[in-house]
């Protein structure tokens, strides 16, 4: 297989989780569920995996903030893995675009045993790139320039 360098085209955004809509697992994931998680935990130290397997890290979350649609999310991959490499080239051939969080739910309200669950605070693990996301619309965009721009700016500041 052939290798390619660290560039550019290794770094993706999305949102991990979009707030206030029902999942697929009748849950619905408030805008203050993050924030706790966020204020404990720098981006880098939540994993990226592959299809939320804990033997399959694929690289580093860079950026991670909240708005008023969800979590986003701006990552590296670490394309001299063999995996990563194969994610960069599905994410780039547009095969594959979800994202899905795992997490511990600290605190959270339901009215009913199967009623639909309202998440308020998670203790975040891991944003994983999956084929199925539970939140449908919990998806990779296509790379933009300034996402491009920001990470490099970002990195040239690190090692100086």
């Amino acid at each position: 297989m052939r290798r390619r360098k660290q560039n550019m085209n290794d770094v993706f955004a999305g949102y991990a989780c979009i707030f206030n809509e029902v999942d697929l697992g009748n849950d619905v994931i408030l805008p203050v569920a993050f924030e706790a998680s966020l204020r404990e935990k720098m981006p880098h130290n939540i994993s990226m995996l592959w299809q939320h397997d804990p033997n399959q890290p694929i690289g580093r979350w860079e950026e991670m903030r909240i708005d008023k649609k969800g979590l986003y999310v701006v990552g590296r991959l670490s394309i001299d893995t063999r995996q990563a490499h194969d994610v960069a080239v599905m994410i780039a051939d547009q095969v594959i675009d979800g994202l899905s969080i795992g997490f511990k739910t600290r605190r959270a309200v339901q009215k009913a045993r199967k009623s639909t669950r309202y998440i308020q605070d998670v203790d975040l693990w891991e944003i994983s790139v999956v084929t199925f996301p539970m939140q449908p619309n919990a998806r990779i965009l296509q790379p933009k320039p300034e996402i491009n721009q920001r990470i490099a700016e970002a990195a040239a500041a690190m090692r100086a």
